[in-house]
């Protein structure tokens, strides 16, 4: 089957993959080498991965910076080596007198620009290496907190267990590129001061991308469904309607007339073909449109949208 030349392809990723699995997967499917995700999930997690391959590539680095919403289940009582349930328990302070309202004034005091210790075990480069490779080579490792947004913490159900010396609480969170749930289990739990870490977590949305669209490895071996580059990128941006003068002018590399507006834009034909993605920018006391990144070609002009 002929591969299309270029797209996002939206994988809801199972559990026990890590991120690498699933692109080497794409890259035997989709017959390129060139591929790469939107953001690591961890290989307990599941849900969307957003994979670009060949030219879609270069839309990542977009994508990855966009929010992200989550859905986890958060276990009072313990903490763990990793934050979550792939790691050991490390300490136990069981959670049987943990109210209702403290659980909810933790979480309140999560909501909003915080200042965020990634796990240990993250992928955090320390000194050019990974913070998790440092820790399984015995080495002590200080990652420094950084600001991330929480949008929304919702509180879903709050489980007792039988014995009540732990509690399971589902939660859904919107947040910034950058902020760690394990992280905010944790930082849950110590505000609770009984430990807390992840039994669940599943991503179920990337910016504009749900998990509704998203397809299984195994669906996608039968049926190679991706978004078109076209589509993905007017997803991404606003758009701007160009003529195919101006399109000769960004594949060339040359400069157009000035946007309306000062943010990244799609420069599109009236078909729906992206050319480009363009950005105001002043040059000798003038300002003009220059162009980011040329997706298109002198050949594509006539062509469908790809």
């Amino acid at each position: 089957m002929a591969q299309p030349a270029s797209g996002l392809i939206l994988v809801d990723k199972p559990a026990g993959w890590t991120s690498h699995d699933v692109v080497a997967r794409i890259r035997k499917v989709a017959g390129t080498r060139k591929v790469g995700h939107a953001g690591t999930l961890d290989p307990m997690a599941t849900g969307m991965l957003v994979i670009g391959f060949n030219k879609a590539t270069r839309l990542l680095t977009y994508i990855v910076d966009t929010t992200k919403t989550y859905r986890a289940t958060i276990r009072l009582g313990h903490n763990t080596t990793t934050d979550d349930a792939d790691g050991e328990i490390i300490q136990t302070r069981y959670a049987n007198a943990v109210t209702t309202n403290d659980i909810t004034s933790a979480v309140t005091g999560l909501i909003g620009t915080i200042q965020q210790v990634p796990s240990a075990v993250s992928a955090i480069k320390i000194g050019g290496k990974r913070a998790y490779q440092r820790v399984r080579d015995g080495e002590t490792v200080d990652i420094p907190a950084r600001e991330v947004t929480v949008h929304r913490f919702d509180l879903e159900d709050i489980r007792r267990a039988n014995d009540g010396k732990t509690i399971d609480i589902d939660v859904e969170v919107e947040c910034t590129a950058g902020t760690y749930i394990r992280a905010l289990a944790r930082d849950l739990g110590e505000t609770l001061n009984t430990g807390g870490y992840l039994t669940a977590l599943r991503r179920t949305a990337v910016g504009p991308y749900h998990i509704e669209d998203a397809v299984t490895i195994d669906e996608l071996a039968d049926n190679f469904v991706y978004t078109d580059l076209s589509t993905a990128i007017s997803r991404l941006f606003p758009i701007r309607t160009i003529s195919q003068n101006e399109a000769q002018d960004l594949i060339h590399g040359r400069r157009i007339a000035a946007s309306e507006r000062n943010d990244l834009l799609a420069a599109t034909l009236q078909n729906g073909q992206v050319i480009a993605l363009i950005t105001n920018a002043e040059r000798n006391d003038t300002i003009e449109a220059k162009p980011e990144i040329v997706f298109a070609t002198l050949k594509h002009l006539t062509g469908e949208p790809s």
